[in-house]
């Protein structure tokens, strides 16, 4: 008999614990939670206070029946999940459903996986932590009672097979709302007027920007005139010291936010890697919205600081956190051993590694030191003035390791060089004066990272939610993440050299974006539903009320269950007056106009496969009135921006283009996007080309194209039996025969020398795949 088992939530995690473990120890894994609500029932009882209904679920059963002998064979056990939340629920179900003995169970927490840390946890063990499983209790039961209620609203209301959530709801309204901003965002112009002076040296050039911008091309020529006959002096020089300090260490989001700015991982992609770094020892817990270090921490950064930096580099800083409601692990995200500089691990985990230690040794660094230098020009009889602005950087401090990154595309940092050696009063010659037309920046789409910023100050989710959330709206197709053109702007140059003002026009693209977040259709169609019947549920105030109570109950200040009730006695009865709500329209549906030459109604609206245009209205009286015509709108086009004559043009499909061989040439648009129909085969029409205006020629450039690839893909056809084939694929030859695919041997070097025998030896020599059923029903 083991003297110990330990179970903790990850195979990872375990393998790095037992290590550190003797012999007395077995450590095993629960694989995540062991049970949960019911797949596909609503399993909340909302008569008997809200109780949750639990199950095993059955690919969990086996595994619970192998930790329940393990668990009865030990003197004591060990549960050593996560600390946070949902670690002390999994712990909790694992004691429950292992009918675990209270007086031979043991409770273990740590924020690192270090050999020091779980000695002194085992040292250091406690109890289940109640207060802890009832916020999460908490937060699970309401999650299902929102999903189950508003989801049936939503297939009746809006489309069927949608589903809604409390929190990736408020998400889904910040990205509708700042892409109706961006729509209705009307730039506005004014002109940006740089000048160019000569020293009194004769060669040296001070550039200096006018402290005034002016709106008219009238205003800028009035100005250029006066400064055609006007003397400049120097009339001003203010140095002054600049201080910038190091960024406090990582929280979950600010990890998010800077692996997304530095490294272009998605917020998904980051905490699939934080964890992979945090089971295999190398960091702390990567689920935390404190920025606190240990005192072991700040000793060992301060170490490091010192010995490869100096005592000049050196600051002892103590980081306390701000953000609403934090619960989650008590310290930053850190290396475990911050002296280790590099780890071993995928090239992903090992530049994410180097993100946290970088950022975690600038924390305990001494701040930057700039001198900035401000240069004030006179202009004869005005009273604005050209200013030039320089920095130099006397002491790198906390830089010389680390630079934090923005996002926000209006507040990207200028850059300022170094200005060259003036004095006062010096008489300065005009060389130059451009005026650009510069315009107001429209609000920048979200990003992954930003979306996580403004939920956390927001205080709407928490450390743990904020990746499944991002991934959710997306997953959903409420919400895409995706790259969207610019559009083409003229802007006008006015230039004053040689005392003779001259203006020119030139273009440049504006608006592209690349990776932002933009909503769906169904998602702006949603969002408007919800935010109609259900404002409450959208409220960022009211999420946020809610994410406090979540909070009030893992203090142990509040019942999960009043919590629970408080929420459900306003939002029942809205769900049930909703349902009861008879519309003349489907939710989202919009009239565009009529048809000039049919007299009938246009409307677009959310269909089965999505966005369509109808032509005409169902009559359920006349059954002899004809029935309306449906039409795809085509990717770009939005059912909150398409015009009438647009939509039209989608009812000329599927349209015949011309001929190619004696063969008809159809272009349309089917469920997979736009297509050309030649010869019963569907080519897909590339994004740069419409089906509605595609040509003939066009038409037939992809028909050969299409044909071109497929002879390239076809290396040798058996005359012997129809359907035998060996193609070539993306991983290389393979054979086709009777609607599937067999692997060509490594030992063949040649392919196209197989002969037919040799082909379908291989065939029958083939071990036969095991499809997804097949594996489940053997399981079984």
């Amino acid at each position: 008999m083991q003297k110990n088992l330990v179970i903790v939530e990850s195979p990872a995690k375990a393998k790095t614990i037992e290590k550190f473990l003797g012999k007395d120890y077995k450590v095993l894994s629960s694989y995540g939670h062991i049970r949960d609500l019911k797949a596909k029932e609503f399993s909340v009882d909302i008569e008997h206070n809200y109780a949750p209904q639990y199950v095993v679920p059955e690919d969990k059963k086996k595994l619970v029946a192998e930790l329940k002998a393990e668990s009865k064979k030990a003197d004591m056990v060990w549960l050593a999940s996560d600390e946070d939340r949902e670690g002390e629920a999994i712990s909790w179900h694992l004691s429950e459903v292992l009918k675990l003995d209270p007086d031979k169970t043991k409770r273990i927490v740590f924020h690192e996986i270090t050999k020091n840390a779980i000695l002194h946890a085992i040292d250091t063990p406690r109890g289940i932590d109640i207060n802890l499983v009832d916020a999460q209790q908490a937060r699970r039961v309401l999650d299902r009672i929102v999903g189950f209620e508003l989801s049936p609203i939503l297939w009746r209301k809006v489309k069927p097979a949608l589903s809604a959530g409390r929190v990736q709801s408020v998400a889904v309204r910040l990205v509708v709302e700042r892409e109706r901003e961006i729509s209705n965002f009307v730039s506005e112009s004014s002109y940006r007027l740089i000048a160019d002076f000569i020293l009194p040296d004769g060669t040296t050039i001070l550039k200096a920007e006018l402290n005034k911008r002016f709106k008219t091309h009238k205003e800028v020529t009035a100005f250029l005139e006066l400064c055609k006959t006007a003397s400049f002096k120097i009339d001003d020089i203010s140095t002054k010291p600049v201080k910038k300090s190091p960024a406090s260490p990582f929280t979950t989001s600010t990890l998010q936010q800077e692996a997304a700015r530095k490294l272009g991982y998605s917020v998904l992609q980051t905490m699939v890697i934080a964890q992979r770094l945090y089971e295999s020892g190398f960091i702390t817990y990567m689920r935390t919205d404190s920025v606190n270090l240990s005192d072991l921490a700040l000793g060992t950064a301060k170490e490091t600081v010192l010995d490869t930096y100096g005592e000049k580099y050196y600051k002892f800083r103590q980081y306390t956190t701000k953000s609403k409601g934090a619960q989650e692990a008590h310290e930053a995200i850190r290396p475990t051993y911050i002296s280790h500089e590099e780890i071993s691990g995928s090239a992903q985990e090992k530049k994410l590694y180097d993100l946290i230690r970088k950022r975690t040794l600038a924390s305990q660094m001494a701040d930057a030191e700039l001198e900035r230098t401000t240069i004030s020009v006179d202009i004869s009889g005005m009273k604005e003035k050209f200013m030039a602005v320089g920095e130099v950087l006397v002491f790198d401090g906390f830089l010389q390791v680390y630079h934090e990154s923005t996002d926000d595309e209006n507040e990207k940092e200028q850059e300022n060089g170094l200005l060259p050696p003036v004095n006062l009063d010096d008489i300065l010659s005009m060389k130059e004066i451009t005026a650009t037309e510069r315009f107001t920046q429209r609000p920048p789409r979200y990003t992954e990272a930003s979306l996580v910023r403004r939920l956390e100050e927001l205080g709407i989710g928490r450390p743990s939610t904020y990746a499944p959330t991002i991934q959710t709206i997306q997953n959903r197709e409420y919400v895409i993440k995706g790259d969207k053109e610019g559009v083409e702007r003229t802007y006008s140059i006015i230039t004053l050299v040689n005392n003779k003002i001259t203006a020119k026009e030139k273009k440049e693209t504006v608006g592209a974006d690349r990776n932002k977040l933009m909503p769906t259709d169904i998602g702006m169609v949603v969002n408007d539903f919800l935010m109609e019947y259900f404002p409450s549920v959208l409220d960022f105030n009211f999420t946020a009320r809610v994410e406090k109570e979540f909070d009030s109950v893992a203090e142990g200040e509040m019942v999960w269950t009043e919590a629970i009730d408080n929420f459900y006695q306003l939002f029942h009865p809205i769900v049930e007056a909703t349902a009861a709500v008879k519309t003349e329209h489907k939710v989202g549906e919009r009239e565009l106009g009529n048809d000039p030459k049919t007299g009938l109604p246009v409307f677009v609206k959310i269909g089965r496969f999505g966005p369509v245009a109808q032509l005409g209205a169902a009559n359920p009286d006349d059954k002899e009135s004809p029935k309306p015509q449906f039409a795809s709108l085509m990717k770009g086009q939005s059912i909150e921006t398409i015009t009438l004559p647009e939509a039209l043009k989608l009812f000329e499909l599927p349209r015949t283009v011309g001929e190619y061989e004696g063969k008809t040439i159809v272009a349309g648009i089917g469920r997979f996007g736009p297509f050309v129909r030649h010869d019963t085969k569907f080519i897909s029409i590339p994004k740069e080309l419409s089906p509605v205006t595609i040509t003939e020629e066009e038409a037939i450039v992809l028909i050969k194209d299409k044909r071109e690839k497929e002879a390239q893909r076809s290396l040798k056809k058996f005359d012997e039996v129809p359907g035998l084939e060996l193609l070539n694929g993306r991983f290389g030859p393979y054979i086709a025969y009777q609607g599937k695919n067999y692997k060509i041997p490594k030992t063949v070097k040649d392919p196209k020398a197989l002969t037919y025998e040799e082909t379908m030896r291989i065939v029958s020599e083939s071990p036969e795949k095991t499809t997804i059923k097949k594996r489940m029903a053997k399981k079984k």
